[in-house]
């Protein structure tokens, strides 16, 4: 007699699969800010996913692990770059890793910005915090001893 069908919630969920650059840069990061972390920033990258095409993101974290730039903000830059340039993601594996070819987030925000113009602070209104503080006469502190 056959077994009856296994309900709907019984069964194994189908295994999912992620492509080799999420599982060797999600390693990596892993292995350089620690599981919870690590974690996080692929949570990070794959939400990425929202606003970028797979291919870009593939491409961004190919070349942020190369680079050992294992931040979401990294992998997002880079992606935004291949994005950009519109070109097709690189099949290549290089061995050696190009430090060179990542621009970090902040060094790009910063070389986009218009220059400061302000006048530097002032501290003088603290320099009164600085001036030494009279010291109480020692014969009312110590009392009148003979």
């Amino acid at each position: 007699m056959p077994s009856p069908a296994r309900p709907r919630w019984n069964r194994p969920a189908p295994q999912a699969s992620s492509p080799p650059s999420h599982d060797a840069w999600w390693a990596a990061a892993c292995k350089a800010h620690g599981d919870r972390d690590g974690t996080r920033a692929l949570i990070e990258v794959l939400l990425l996913g929202r606003h970028l095409h797979h291919e870009y993101l593939v491409t961004g974290l190919a070349v942020a692990l190369r680079a050992g730039a294992l931040t979401a903000d990294a992998v997002a830059l880079e992606a935004r770059k291949a994005a950009e340039a519109d070109e097709a993601p690189p099949a290549t594996t290089d061995p050696e890793p190009d430090r060179a070819s990542v621009t970090f987030l902040t060094e790009r925000r910063l070389a986009h910005l218009p220059p400061d113009n302000r006048p530097l602070p002032s501290v003088a209104a603290y320099d009164q915090l600085l001036r030494p503080r009279q010291r109480p006469d020692r014969s009312a502190v110590e009392g009148d001893r003979p």
